[in-house]
């Protein structure tokens, strides 16, 4: 467990540490696949799916497509499916689409609308407890304690 929890630290220092390499600016609309080594910043229009590493979405940047990278950093509109190890949704930014993210971060004012699956692929589910309580919205029966 902390294991995976000091590679998963390793992988923010990473991804904070590395210059960026490439820049789609806000002038420039793309249509079509992009693929890429080390960290991309897209301040432009992309349509089309991505797959690299390191990814950020600045505020003025929109994807429309599927994308699957290692890190994602959204600021901007995204639409389409994520596919990530890493996945922070900054304050502004909107996400519509399938999640499937091993670590989420959303920041207070950030919009997410779609189906999300963040957890670690091997993570072991949560077990019920034991104690064979129920929840009340099952049970018609059952009533608030105010009302009792």
């Amino acid at each position: 467990m902390f294991a995976k929890k000091e590679a998963l630290e390793k992988e923010f220092e990473k991804v904070e540490g590395e210059a960026i390499s490439s820049i789609i600016d806000g002038s420039m609309s793309v249509t079509g696949e992009i693929s890429f080594k080390g960290k991309t910043r897209i301040d432009g229009v992309i349509n089309g799916n991505i797959t690299g590493e390191h990814l950020i979405l600045s505020k003025d940047g929109k994807i429309n497509g599927d994308i699957k990278v290692t890190s994602f950093i959204c600021q901007g509109v995204f639409v389409g499916n994520i596919e990530t190890k890493i996945l922070t949704a900054k304050r502004g930014s909107s996400i519509n689409g399938k999640i499937v993210a091993g670590n989420l971060t959303v920041e207070p004012g950030a919009s997410l609308d779609g189906e999300i699956k963040a957890a670690a692929k091997d993570a072991a589910p949560t077990a019920m407890p034991a104690n064979n309580l129920k929840p009340a919205i099952l049970k018609s029966e059952n009533k608030t304690a105010e009302s009792k």
